[in-house]
């Protein structure tokens, strides 16, 4: 429920921010004034043993995070790839909430499967081993089916885990709405329809046949890509609950020290994640959204294995279309045909002043390029972004929530395998191939002929919808016309012929 009543909750989560310490850490790791640091401990101390008191041996961040609940430790996954933002302790400290979580019992687990799939445990696996990664919403073990020998991998959803994660939306409602009602001018923001796109992305994330789903389909898009690999789901053993993969060897994306001892590039491997990204995202508008170490590691062949299949990401073409130009545009200094973009898509308001736009993205994008990426803080690069879209009247796209964030996960893991990565010059023969093939005279061709096509498949209803609205427009007082036997012979034949030369053409290209 979304009443008052969560007002105890936000109190609850300051108080256990203040409590274990993480208060003054998140202050301090993202710059903020020394007034407000002494304001907030000033306000959270009186409070602080209301807060939640978590586990001591974990540092205060994490602490705070894990004992308030999965919605937060998903928060803290986010801020663990970017160590530009809250500094290389923080992003360090917070990993071991990818991956790291404590698991719960061999038991439950057991318990579930069975309940699962109705077989007993020992039944549909020879070998169950403990869990070998636990996270947010699911732990992972290791196991061998009986009938085949294969090693598989089995995740099992935590106990109780839909109740808690709606505890945590509820509050997140409550707060959303508190902030549009005191803070009119946040509307532009929807954070109502921000915390309603997160509900339905974590929704998905609780039923792991959707998850099975999804990894199939990612599989099949990315069969052909070398270097990258998919593991597939065994359906059998799937259920709501419970998800069976192909397991898949590798080391994490976030062991520097494994993945140098092993041989491999760490500059090379953070730009194919970035590209891979980019290719999913523009080609198949498909993409894995939520691409931190956690979800990624490297083979001992080199590829890059992707994990979780959870939180995915779906945009429609035109959507791609307008994403891959406003980042083209940016890649070419072309700052008046991202400003454009904006407005032909209805991102900016028509009233705007469209050259001021440009000289305000100009301001954002400058200062990227010629400059080694160690050197760009992204917190300040953000911040100013948020004032562009405030002062232009943007307002928030939930349809690019996913494809924004993971853009900015995506970018931190990069950098965290190689602090010199720029996003901007690895994507920029990505996005060059993608406009080549979508935006232009073939594409245009390309999206005729399967307009024709679509029409062709109306051809024999369409002389009734025009007698029909001719009827409609003449009236009572006009007599009544007399259906034509002629037009639906011709417009089957318009509509087959029509049919057949486009699927030719879109063949051709």
């Amino acid at each position: 429920m979304r009443g008052p009543h969560n007002i105890w909750r936000l109190i609850r989560t300051g108080a256990t921010l203040e409590r274990t310490g993480a208060m003054g850490a998140v202050l301090a790791a993202f710059d903020a004034p020394r007034h407000l640091r002494i304001l907030a401990r000033v306000i959270g101390w009186p409070f602080a043993w209301l807060g939640y008191r978590g586990d001591p041996a974990h540092p205060p961040v994490p602490r705070a995070l894990t004992a308030l609940g999965p919605a937060y430790i998903k928060f803290g996954q986010i801020l663990s790839t970017r160590p530009d933002v809250v500094g290389d302790e923080l992003a360090q400290q917070l990993r071991v909430l990818q991956d790291k979580l404590p698991p719960f019992s061999m038991e439950a687990a057991r318990q579930t499967i069975e309940a699962e799939l109705g077989l007993p445990v020992d039944q549909i696996f020879s070998d169950f081993g403990a869990p070998v990664a636990a996270a947010s919403i699911a732990q992972v073990h290791k196991a061998r089916l009986a009938d085949t020998g294969e090693e598989v991998a089995v995740k099992v959803l935590r106990p109780r885990i839909e109740r808690d994660f709606q505890k945590d939306i509820d509050a997140f409602y409550f707060a959303a709405g508190l902030v549009e009602a005191l803070s009119p001018s946040s509307r532009r923001l929807r954070p109502t329809d921000v915390i309603a796109h997160f509900e339905g992305v974590v929704l998905g994330e609780l039923d792991l046949r959707l998850e099975a789903s999804a990894a199939s389909e990612f599989a099949a898009n990315t069969a052909e890509d070398d270097g990258f690999f998919v593991p597939e789901p065994h359906w059998s053993f799937s259920s709501r609950r419970v998800l069976t993969l192909t397991w898949a060897e590798g080391i994490s994306l976030g062991d520097n020290p494994a993945i140098d001892a092993a041989g491999h590039d760490r500059r090379e491997l953070g730009e194919r994640v970035l590209r891979f990204f980019l290719r999913h995202a523009l080609r198949d508008g498909f993409f894995h959204a939520d691409m931190h170490q956690g979800n990624l590691k490297v083979a001992a062949n080199g590829d890059i294995i992707a994990l979780d299949f959870g939180i995915m990401g779906r945009i429609d073409e035109y959507t791609r279309r307008v994403y891959a130009e406003i980042l083209f545009g940016f890649i070419r200094k072309d700052y008046r045909r991202v400003a454009e973009v904006h407005f032909e898509a209805g991102y900016v308001p028509a009233d705007r002043d469209m050259d001021e736009f440009a000289r305000a993205l100009r301001a954002v994008g400058d200062p990227i390029f010629g400059m080694d990426a160690s050197h760009i803080s992204m917190g300040r690069l953000l911040s100013y972004l948020f004032e562009v879209t405030e002062r232009f009247g943007m307002q928030t796209r939930t349809e690019l929530i996913l494809l924004q964030r993971t853009m900015v996960v995506v970018e931190g893991v990069a950098r965290s395998l190689n602090p010199h990565t720029n996003i901007w010059e690895v994507a920029r023969p990505i996005v060059e191939d993608y406009i080549k093939e979508n935006v232009g005279p073939k594409a245009f061709l390309r999206d005729l002929a399967r307009t024709i096509v679509v029409l062709s498949r109306f051809g024999p209803k369409l002389p009734h919808m025009a007698e029909a609205a001719l009827l409609r427009q003449a009236g009572p007082a006009d007599p009544p016309a007399r259906p034509s036997r002629f037009w639906p012979v011709l417009w089957l034949i318009l509509g087959a012929g029509a049919g057949a030369g486009a699927a030719m053409l879109a063949f051709t290209l």
